[in-house]
Parts: structure tokens; sequence; C-alpha cells
């Protein structure tokens, strides 16, 4: 298949440096309520990527479950391959395309487990089945014979945590929060002319301020 032929005009925004909030954080406040305004499907959305000691990067979607003072918060299986990478290279980044809006954000820092008891609490509002299928996913990413051993498995767990009856929070399952240090937010522009503001951690005496840069197309 080739696509060297296929070409869109990037024409639906602009990005201004001199009218961009101090805080990066706001600036994707603004961009993630507008993008829920606007309709995006799941504009939670966000390929994460991380590196473990093997140094082969690994990327796959995962969804974004809450944005903190400091950074984004995300749930998963500890014992998945993103896990061990994660235990063995504490960097990652994450990457929000919004096709919709003609935007991108990525977000750039250290991730690290967040505190069990907030993992509990976010794993008992779940649906009751999605409680139960973490508990077949053990560990996830795991090889598995066939379909037929993981529907046995979940049925049999949904047998012994009937709906009114509680699951308990796995202790191989929990919340990752990737600490912000770099983030960068681009609007697609005509003519490969995007827009790009990068915003840089600066931890001068203690204190964290931001500076902000544009980086060419």
């Amino acid at each position: 298949m080739d696509f060297t032929d296929q070409r869109l005009s990037y024409e639906k925004g602009t990005l201004d440096q001199t009218s961009i909030p101090e805080s990066p954080f706001e600036l994707l406040h603004a961009w993630m309520s507008e993008a829920i305004e606007q309709s995006v499907q799941e504009p939670y959305a966000m390929n994460l990527a991380t590196c473990g000691a093997d140094n082969k990067p690994s990327v796959r979607i995962v969804l974004l479950r809450e944005i903190t003072a400091t950074g984004i918060v995300f749930y998963t299986n500890y014992e998945s391959a993103k896990g061990q990478d994660i235990a063995e290279n504490p960097n990652a980044e994450a990457l929000f395309f919004w096709h919709e809006l003609e935007r991108q954000i990525r977000i750039s820092g250290k991730i690290a487990k967040i505190d069990a008891k907030k993992s509990a609490a976010y794993f008992q509002k779940r649906p009751h089945d999605s409680q139960v299928g973490a508990w077949v996913s053990q560990p996830q990413s795991g090889e598995v014979a066939n379909r037929e051993v993981m529907e046995e498995k979940f049925a049999q767990l949904q047998a012994d945590y009937p709906e009114n009856l509680a699951v308990p929070t796995p202790e191989f399952w929990g919340g990752y929060e990737i600490t912000v240090e770099k983030i960068e937010f681009w609007q697609g522009r005509a003519n490969r002319m995007h827009d790009r503001l990068v915003y840089m951690q600066d931890n001068n005496e203690g204190a964290s301020t931001w500076t902000t840069k544009r980086l060419l197309p």
C-alpha cells in the first residue's frame, strides 16, 4: 500500500506563545475540556511509551483517569509488560492525538505507583464485570492456551463474586502517575507550518516554575 500521494491540510486552529498560560496544566485542562465539548471519541485515550532494561521501547493505548496538580494518572496491571518496563526504567512518555482538532499533546516525565488506597477506591468504582476481568489477567500480557481458558476463569470468578458481592482489589493492580517534566502542545497548521510550544519544568530553589519555547515544525 502506497500513501505517498495522501495529503491533508491542517487549518483548524493556531497556538500563540504570547497568550498561553504560565502553567501547562491550565492549557492541558483547556484543551481536554475542548476535546470533550467537541465530542472527540475517548479524548482521554493516550499512547503510553515505556522502555525497560532491554532498551527496546514499547507503546500501547491506556486511558487517562485523572489530571493532578503535578501529573497524569492511569491504572493497569503492575505485573504486565508495561509494569515490568516501569520497574526497570521510571522514564515514560504519553501522547494524546485528537484528529478532529488537529492537535497533539506530548507529556514526558518520571512514573511511579500511586497510593494503594487511592487505587483501591478507583477499582471499586469500576463496573463489576471489569473488576472481575482484572483478576483474569494474572499476569496481564502472560500467555494463555486459548480463549476458552479465559472465559472459564471469568465465569468462575463471576460465580465467586456475584453482583451483590464486593470484588477485592488485586494487589497486582493499581495506578501510576507520570509526574510531568516536559509537555509539548502541537497545533496543526497549513503548509506543514505547525505550531509547537513546549513547557519545561524549572526547579529553582525548591520552587517549581515553567519555561516555554517554540519549536520548529
